[in-house]
């Protein structure tokens, strides 16, 4: 069966890791973030905290953009960061500001 063609660019790593796209596009984003227990603004709070927690600031500008489409606030989002100084520590968090500055920039938001 073949794929009817897409007017979606393809993502800059589809020739080296398509598996990997592919999993992300059809389990990650077509499965787990259309479940229904979880909002997909819940998701994202979820989702951009881990990543903060966990200093993914290249996945964090993504998933920013993400939130705010969401239905998250750029000012949930800084107070989302600034608590998680005190868990996450502060060098994650205060990357991540950094991060979604950038991010409120690229969107015309800042």
């Amino acid at each position: 069966m073949t794929q009817e063609p897409s007017n979606k660019p393809r993502h800059p790593l589809h020739d080296l890791s398509p598996k990997l796209l592919e999993l992300t596009e059809d389990v990650l984003f077509g499965d787990i973030w259309e479940r229904p227990t979880l909002s997909k603004r819940e998701r994202s709070l979820i989702t951009v905290a881990a990543l903060v927690a966990t200093y993914r600031p290249i996945q964090l500008d993504g998933h920013i953009e993400r939130a705010l489409n969401n239905g998250v606030s750029k000012d949930q989002l800084i107070e989302l960061m600034t608590h998680l100084a005190f868990y996450a520590g502060w060098p994650a968090a205060f990357s991540a500001v950094e991060v979604a500055e950038k991010t409120f920039k690229r969107l015309n938001q800042a």
